[in-house]
Parts: C-alpha cells; sequence; structure tokens
C-alpha cells in the first residue's frame, strides 16, 4: 500500500481495507473497514481531513481532496463520506460530504460544501457545484447537476448491491 504521511499524520486503515498499490492514501485521512481503493486514484488529506465509511469504494483514477480555511474561505472544507458509497472511476470529490448508500457516476464533480444526502445518485460526468444540496432518493444529471425524478425502488436495491458487490470484489483482491 502507498500510505503517506504528512505533518505528522498518517493514514488510519480499518479491518480489511484493500489500497491498490498504485494508489496513494496521504495525511489526515481516515478509511473505515472494508473500504477499497482502486488503482491510480488519490485520497490526499493534507491541508483537512478525509473520512470514508464502511463499505465505501473509490474506483480507478478518482480523486478525493480537500480546502484549507484562508481569508478567502474563512471554515477548511474536510471531506466526509458515508458508508456504502460507490464513488465511480474517475471522479473528482472535493470538500464535500456525503450520505450514506449514494452513487458518484463516472467523471462526476462533486465542489466544496456540496452535500449529497443519503440514496443520491448522481450520473457520469455530473457537476454539484459548491455548496449545493442534493435531496435523497433522487437522480441527478448534468453539469450543473439538476433533479431529475425520484429513485425507483429497483434503483434504491441497486445502491445497496453496488457497495456489497465491492466489498466483495476487493476481498478477492486481498
Amino acid at each position: 500500500m502507498n500510505l503517506k504521511k504528512f505533518k505528522n499524520k498518517f493514514p488510519k486503515l480499518g479491518q480489511h481495507v484493500y489500497v491498490d498499490t498504485s494508489a496513494v492514501v496521504i495525511g489526515d485521512v481516515t478509511l473505515e473497514a472494508d473500504v477499497s481503493v482502486w488503482p491510480t486514484s488519490v485520497i490526499r488529506g493534507d491541508v483537512a481531513s478525509i473520512y470514508v465509511g464502511f463499505g465505501t469504494n473509490v474506483q480507478d483514477g478518482s480523486v478525493l481532496h480537500v480546502s484549507h480555511a484562508s481569508k478567502y474561505s474563512p471554515n477548511e472544507q474536510p471531506l466526509k463520506i458515508g458508508k456504502s458509497v460507490t464513488i465511480g472511476h474517475k471522479a473528482v470529490v472535493h470538500g464535500c460530504t456525503i450520505g450514506d448508500y449514494c452513487l458518484v457516476g463516472i467523471g462526476a464533480i462533486i465542489l466544496d460544501s456540496a452535500i449529497l444526502e443519503d440514496y443520491v445518485m448522481l450520473g457520469a460526468g455530473s457537476l454539484v457545484s459548491a455548496g449545493k444540496v442534493l435531496e435523497q432518493g433522487y437522480l441527478y444529471l448534468g453539469a450543473p447537476a439538476k433533479k431529475i425524478r425520484a429513485l425507483t425502488t429497483s434503483e434504491l436495491e441497486f445502491l445497496e448491491y453496488s457497495a456489497q458487490h465491492y466489498i466483495k470484489l476487493k476481498n478477492e483482491y486481498l
């Protein structure tokens, strides 16, 4: 695993965490049990903390980062990701809060202070602007992301399935 200390803060890993050897995890980062971090992803907790909840998967080429406090933004923007979240390939997730059982589509971008409530599906290539709140139980698409419709029962079940699938897959890698 490619784990790096920054300013005396070293990543903390729960049980059965998988971090691919080509991924990098730096600084004030907590990865709870059963998290998986796939090839070439970067999780950089250098100027604020990053928390990734149980069973979340961070797919290939994703970037997770934070913002520091300054005269331009009085509060630092840590990153908090809930449990059983699927972060699709090449997503950029920055200084925001993501609830439980969300799906962040391939190539999506989520900016500082945005909030995805539980059970949100964000489509591929979508952009969530700073400070925007995405309501629980809906599909959002576009740049900027717009509420499209309520999720179906099948889609809600898929959000849980996706996280479980990645737990099983990372166990095969371990």
